[in-house]
Parts: C-alpha cells; structure tokens; sequence
C-alpha cells in the first residue's frame, strides 16, 4: 500500500448530509476547582471526519467521554445522534462506537470470539450476529485470521479488530480516542482508509490524534488547548489564516538553534522540523534577518533560511503558543 488516503468526501462536498449528527454548545466540565474543559461549541455533520486535536491535557478525551454520556457535563449542553448528553447518556452508548488507544480486547479469546462477546454486550444475536461477523472480519481484513488468538496478533491487526467490534450493532457516530498510538505508518494508513469507508457510508466519526499527517485526512478540525476551543477550521483553512510567516532555517545544530530561537524577538514559536528547523515570526524579512543573526551570534553555523508554506504542525505549534502554550507535565 503506497498511496495517501484521501478523504471520502471534501468538506465541501454537497453529498454530505447537513443535520448535525453533533452539537456542543458552550460545554465544560470541572473537577473540583480544576477546569478541564470550558466554552466549547462545535458541530459535526453526520459522515463527517471530525478530528480533535490538542496537547497533552487540553481537554480532548474529557470532551469524548462527556459526548460518549460517560460523564455529565457541569455546564453547557451536547446532543449525539440526536439524544441529550447530560440526560440520555445511556441511550447514547446504544447509538455510538467508541474505542480507545487501550483496545479493550480479550488476548485469550480468538478474533473471531471476540467479535461473538461483544456482539453480545452490544445485543446483536442470531443471524444478525453471523450477518455482522462476517462483514466486521472482511471490513478489518481478518477473516483469514478469524480462529487466531488476539494474544498472538500484530498491534495493526489489534487496532482494525477493536474498531470492527466497536461497530457491531452499527452505530450512527463513532469515537477514535487516540486509536492509532504506538502502530507503525502503514497500519495507520491501512486504518484511515477503514475510517473513509465508514464516513462514505454515512458514519460520523470523532477521532482524537497526536499524529498531525493523521490530521490532515480529516474534513475539519478542532484545536483545544487548556480546555478551550482555539481554532476550528479545515486543515487548508487552518493553514491559509495562520497569521505568522515560517522560516525554515538549515543550521549546524538544529536542537539547539531550537531553544535559541524560542521566546527570541519576533519569533512566535519555533521547533524541530526533520533535520531542520522551523520558526513562526511576526514579519519574514526582519524575522529572517533576527534568526540569522542570533544563531550566528551563538556561534551556530546557518546554511539557509528559507520561508515555506506553513504545514499543519507549524499552525498546531503557532496556535497553541499564542494561547498560553501547552499544560506542563
């Protein structure tokens, strides 16, 4: 498998259906004097892509659980496939998949029971259990893995069979909490294009990621930080309103032209970009002149300093500063 996945539809696209299959007004969340999550509001269109990003502690996981009616929101309101988080949390779990980086799989059972047990916590039964079996382990691609115990599988191969069993009694929206964390690139490419073949088919899916190329297949995104919404946009959209110019700057001593360049200045945010760095300034003239000119100061050779299209680890790093920089710890 060579190629990207591409999105099943384009945000655009006017075959998407239009009624929310999400809608989060002002919501938030506290424990005890601690705010997890506060103000946030979006929609999301049934078979949209929907990806929440943020660092560590922004509030993303919070967030699912109080949309997955695991947790009852202190303020604000949220409706799931039309149903009320705060009062109807259990009618939502009938209606929704959910799956978390955890894969809560049984290793001593093979692929195939495990499809059977958790039919039967979700209550599909009888034919309709064959019928989705059946379906499930062809979708995941493990029908030839069907009598293999789940101890014995790849991560991969984990990761496609969690997701097969979080879709047995067919829900309408479906939540990916950090599901491809610790699998190598091309099992999550292989599990992006299973998540195109849901929204394709009408499926709303909210998937939360550390991995921003993952980012980029999703039709929009939402960016927390410290619990708040930040930016909500396309990854394109994302990109084109990024205020600040990015230099990318070859140097003898890239991590640490890094922590020089940060707080220099001018300088907005900067980091490792690959072999490089990058650094978002307020002006790219005067900017490429100051970052020069410190790391020459600092005794670092500098080969090249080039402006370039911001990517969206440049907006995520830029973003996330300007509203007071990720969560310590």
């Amino acid at each position: 498998m060579t190629a990207e996945p591409s999105p099943a539809r384009s945000p655009d696209d006017p075959g998407r259906r239009t009624e929310p299959a999400i809608e989060v007004e002002d919501l938030g969340r506290t424990f005890g004097d601690f705010v997890a999550v506060e103000g946030v509001s979006f929609e999301v269109a049934g078979g949209e892509v929907f990806g929440l990003l943020g660092p560590n502690g922004a509030g993303k996981t919070t967030t699912i659980r109080m949309l997955a009616g695991l947790l009852a929101p202190t303020t604000g309101r949220a409706r799931v496939a039309g149903l009320d988080a705060a009062t109807e949390g259990e009618a939502i779990k009938e209606r929704i998949g959910y799956m978390s980086q955890l894969f809560s799989l049984y290793t001593d059972l093979t692929v195939a029971e495990n499809v059977v047990f958790f039919g039967g916590l979700y209550g599909v039964c009888g034919e309709r259990l064959d019928e989705r079996r059946e379906r499930i382990l062809e979708m995941a691609r493990l029908t030839g893995a069907r009598d293999r115990p789940v101890a014995e599988l790849p991560l991969g191969f984990k990761q496609r069979l969690a997701l097969g069993c979080a879709l047995l009694h067919e829900p309408a929206v479906v939540f990916l909490d950090e599901p491809t964390s610790g699998v190598d690139p091309v099992s999550r490419r292989s599990f992006w294009e299973l998540i195109y073949v849901l929204a394709a088919g009408g499926t709303t899916v909210l998937v939360t990621t550390h991995y921003l190329e993952e980012a980029e297949y999703c039709h929009r995104l939402a960016l927390l930080n410290r619990g708040r919404l930040i930016a909500l946009d396309t990854p394109a959209g994302l990109r084109a309103n990024l205020g600040e110019a990015v230099l990318e700057i070859e140097c003898d001593d890239p991590p640490r032209a890094a922590e020089i360049l940060g707080g220099a200045p001018g300088v907005v945010a900067a980091g490792l970009y690959g072999r490089t760095v990058h650094a978002a300034v307020e002006n790219a003239g005067e900017g490429g002149r100051t970052v020069r000119a410190r790391l020459e100061e600092a005794g670092i050779g500098v080969s090249d300093v080039r402006t370039v299209e911001p990517s969206l680890e440049d907006v995520f790093v830029s973003l996330v500063e300007a509203a007071g920089g990720a969560v310590a710890g």
